[in-house]
């Protein structure tokens, strides 16, 4: 299985930035009423601000030229009443897109969130927790200026340039070539920022969410560090993933930086060839001045939206790695996913049969971990595997949880091919216990009832009181509502494995799948653990997966997994009379434990 590392760089599917844009811009759909109310506000400010210069024009070439004290005082309060207008309406509407752009980046990072729980064990077995989260905090939020900037810089400052772009040809097309020598300069800077750019700021992202994995790894395994003394060994890589965070952005901000005094520039030739052409071609009179300044101010305004629009781009450029970033997660299908035609699986007696079945994972197809592998577990009966390390234990009960399809044959239960069923009806009455079943922040109450939440406080206290869990609860200060953390801290790791195992039982599985579930517990805890799986494990058909063979002795059959398939299998006494491949590996611990 391909594993990509806190220090490996993520492989990003090539996607076309026009198709990013446009899913982008489909979050402002679900808010089209209020974009509307915004969109005319936005337009009543750029109306308001593209006639100011036709203002100045009459005021200089009117009202000043000829004296008119009252003429000025009237177009005085005039322009103070649109800037007030044009105050409370901006006022309004970047209150309002605020709330809309807030309101856009819970919801994408919502959808993430649920659609990253769909998808499979194979997904977060590839890939470090800490990557994931990078995309749904920090790429998600990058987000958030590219949708609230399309509305409040793209479509008013398109729609200003054009309309003082119209205004300019009205007034004089001679004047008007002054702003298109600048046009070229500022296409060829866009092209520029737009091939190196891109391609840096992606690099960026990866770097970032390398540190971020290697954050989050640094805080998980802190106990690991600090028990083998390894703080400086921890920081000087720190110090190298930060330092390779620093050179990617400060090649991103280079490019970048180069757009911004190309604006300037256009600018600088567009005014000067404005004033050349205005004092050598037209041979500007002073009747004219007012037509001139309003010239000016224009092609100020004609420039001011193309250095924002320039920013916006720049802005997009920047954060469209984080848009392909999240909608590479997005477009992901779960490996395993209900079909078109599945029912729900009705209630489970407890019949379980491999039928000739091959696995492999997906990413590497032509290595089979099982192969042809056929057995059938009876209702009630306990099946331990048992095996070295990556002979395919875990793969059995997984598939047998439809964490995995099987790549040929069949999984059935109680004659039901289980990829024909509902994943959530199957899975609803499995119980599944592993090695490092985690707990969460809160009550161990809360942790208990976790997968059962209508369940009574008798019924809990029952479950915890069968696997012996009850009996260090009642002893704490505040009991069941003692606070706990996810990494279960006040609690030796038999404790949370404990509670973690009532969680289990609490729900009634009809199916108990415990994979190296004592193996964190210290022999004391193991005797009082083993007394309540016995009774429970009468109950229901179980599947036991254990490195310490005393644990599984009692077992109704037990299955030896190596090569790929079932070597032999029998009860304890049968194979050990068998002096074959369990009779090595039993005597093997017995040995070492001596």
């Amino acid at each position: 299985m391909a594993i990509n590392s806190t220090r490996e760089d993520e492989d990003l599917k090539e996607t076309l930035k026009s198709e990013v844009l446009i899913r982008l811009l489909k979050n402002l759909t679900e808010y089209r009423g209020k974009i509307v109310i915004v969109s005319l506000l936005i337009f009543l400010t750029v109306a308001i601000s593209t006639t100011y210069p036709l203002l100045i024009e009459k005021i200089i070439d009117d009202e000043v030229y000829h004296g008119n004290k009252k003429g000025l005082l009237v177009m005085a309060l005039i322009m103070t009443a649109l800037a007030v207008i044009s105050f409370i309406a901006t006022r309004i509407w970047r209150r309002m897109m605020a709330v809309i752009s807030n309101d856009m980046i819970l919801n994408i990072r919502r959808k993430l969130y649920l659609h990253i729980q769909e998808l499979g064990v194979d997904f977060f077995d590839q890939r470090p927790s800490g990557k994931i989260l990078a995309r749904v905090t920090g790429d998600v939020n990058s987000l958030k200026d590219v949708l609230s900037s399309t509305v409040t810089t793209l479509a008013p400052e398109a729609i200003s340039l054009i309309v003082i772009l119209v205004i300019m040809l009205v007034k004089s097309p001679a004047l008007t070539l002054s702003a298109a020598v600048a046009i070229p300069i500022i296409v060829l800077g866009l092209y520029f920022c737009e091939i190196l750019a891109h391609k840096r700021w992606q690099k960026l992202k990866k770097k970032d969410s390398n540190m971020t994995a290697f954050i989050h790894e640094g805080i998980e395994g802190v106990s690991v560090i600090q028990s083998f003394n390894a703080q400086a060994e921890s920081a000087r890589e720190f110090d190298g993933i930060v330092d390779e965070v620093i050179k990617a952005f400060r090649s991103a901000v280079i490019v970048a930086d180069i757009y911004s005094p190309t604006i300037e520039l256009a600018s600088g030739l567009g005014t000067a060839t404005l004033y050349y052409i205005a004092v050598t071609g037209l041979g500007v009179q002073p009747e004219s001045i007012g037509t001139l300044s309003a010239f000016v101010l224009y092609l100020g305004m004609f420039f001011s939206p193309i250095r924002n629009l320039a920013n916006y781009y720049n802005k997009l450029i920047t954060n469209m790695s984080s848009a392909e970033r999240v909608y590479e997660i997005m477009d992901m299908e779960p490996l395993v996913k209900d079909g078109d035609d599945v029912i729900d699986m009705p209630e489970i007696k407890g019949n379980v049969e491999f039928d000739h079945v091959t696995f492999a994972y997906p990413d590497e197809p032509d290595v089979d971990i099982l192969h042809d592998v056929s057995f059938k577990a009876r209702k009630g009966e306990t099946i331990a595997l048992v095996g070295p390390t990556g002979a395919g234990k875990t793969t059995i009960v997984s598939l047998i949880s439809r964490f995995y399809n099987t790549k040929a044959g069949r999984v059935l239960i109680d004659g039901h091919d289980i990829s024909k069923v509902t994943i959530q009806s199957l899975r609803s009455q499995l119980g599944i216990m592993t090695q490092d079943n985690y707990l969460f922040s809160g009550t161990i109450r809360d942790n208990i009832k976790y997968g059962k939440p209508g369940a009574t406080d008798e019924e809990m206290i029952a479950a915890a009181k069968a696997v012996h869990a009850d009996d260090f609860i009642s002893k704490l200060e505040k009991g069941y509502d003692t606070e706990i953390t996810e990494r279960g801290g006040g609690l030796s790791n038999g404790q949370r494995q404990l509670i973690a195992f009532a969680r289990t039982l609490l729900t009634d599985p009809r199916i108990l799948i415990l994979d190296e579930a004592t193996s964190s517990i210290d022999t004391r805890t193991e005797i009082l653990v083993q007394r309540g799986i016995e009774e429970l494990l009468k109950k229901r058909t179980s599947f036991v997966v254990a490195h310490r063979l005393s644990t599984i002795k009692n077992a109704d059959r037990i299955f030896v997994i190596d090569d790929g398939g079932i070597l032999e299998w029998g009860n304890h006494e049968s194979l050990m009379a068998k002096k074959g491949a369990y009779y090595d590996l039993y005597s093997s611990q017995f040995v070492s434990a001596s």
